[in-house]
């Protein structure tokens, strides 16, 4: 620093600033509180620039809010779904099931809704389920093998023949535009016709009766399937047929025959066997008949 020298009293050397020194420092002194402002200035834009939402000094406001979270994921499939699907390609697709939409309609309906809640684990499960009154639900591949020998289309009349539990009629209700079904046990009726209303299969119609002579009212019928096994094939149901219309039904007694009976356009009938099964007799006035001779 500028300055000169003063000897003070007793010899002692002092070095005072000069004059024009003092005012040098001063000027030193605000270009140096200048350049600091400047500094400051700088970094905080920078500072802004890099974090735009970050604050410049500690703040003792509440911390910034967590970021939103991203929308809910799709619901995981349930294990009845899994376990349907699991059916779908093993025990139909898996077989001899190919209509697309026979396998779309098993694959869409719940079958576990069906059966009794302690059967539930084992509805989708590859053989028959007791519903009670020593009924039982067919295992999932016949009733889409049924189903596939009917050959039920879009505009298609339904008739369900020992309705059970609902299931039959549910699938073919995803099938056809309008389905009827009778159950002989009332109370099991009831409860099918119950359950289908809160499921929302609102084109099926259920009363409790014996199906034996079919529902002349709502006759003619483009699909007609029996779940249980008469001796001999009940005249109604075939006189109940459409032209081009397809009954499916099993028929027996200790040894039973899936057996599709089609009217021809021209009226004539043709008889098939489909496959040896297994089903409840049916009972009521097919137990006081018998075939005509020469008829199964």
């Amino acid at each position: 620093m500028a300055g000169c020298v003063r000897v003070r009293a007793g010899g002692a050397a002092v070095l005072t600033p000069h004059p024009t020194s003092r005012a040098f420092g001063k000027v030193c002194l605000t270009a140096g509180l200048i350049a600091l402002v400047a500094i400051a200035g700088v970094l905080a834009v920078r500072h802004l620039t890099t974090n735009p939402e970050a604050p410049l000094l500690p703040t003792d406001a509440a911390p910034p809010a967590a970021p939103p979270r991203p929308p809910p994921e799709i619901a995981e499939p349930t294990a009845f779904d899994r376990a349907r699907r699991q059916m779908v390609d093993a025990q139909l697709r898996g077989r001899d099931i190919t209509d697309s939409r026979v396998l779309e309609a098993m694959g869409s309906v719940p079958r576990h809704l069906f059966v009794s809640e302690g059967s539930r684990n084992a509805a989708y499960d590859d053989h028959p389920l007791p519903i009670g009154h020593e009924q039982t639900i067919s295992q999932p591949y016949i009733v889409a093998l049924m189903t596939q020998l009917a050959q039920p289309k879009p505009g298609h009349r339904a008739l369900d023949v020992g309705t059970g539990s609902g299931y039959q009629a549910a699938v073919l209700s995803r099938l056809c535009k309008e389905v009827y079904g009778i159950e002989i046990v009332p109370p099991l009726a009831e409860t099918a016709r119950t359950r289908l209303a809160e499921l929302g299969y609102t084109n099926v119609t259920v009363r409790a009766g014996d199906g034996y002579r079919g529902w002349p009212e709502h006759a003619p019928f483009d699909v007609i399937i029996v779940a249980a096994a008469p001796d001999h094939v009940p005249q109604a149901l075939v006189d109940q047929l459409a032209p081009g219309g397809r009954l499916v039904i099993p028929v027996g007694g200790y040894t039973q025959h899936l057996t599709v009976i089609e009217r021809r356009a021209d009226g004539s009938i043709r008889r098939s066997i489909a496959v040896g099964v297994l089903f409840v007799p049916m009972t009521g006035e097919a137990l006081k008949r018998r075939p005509p001779d020469g008829e199964p």
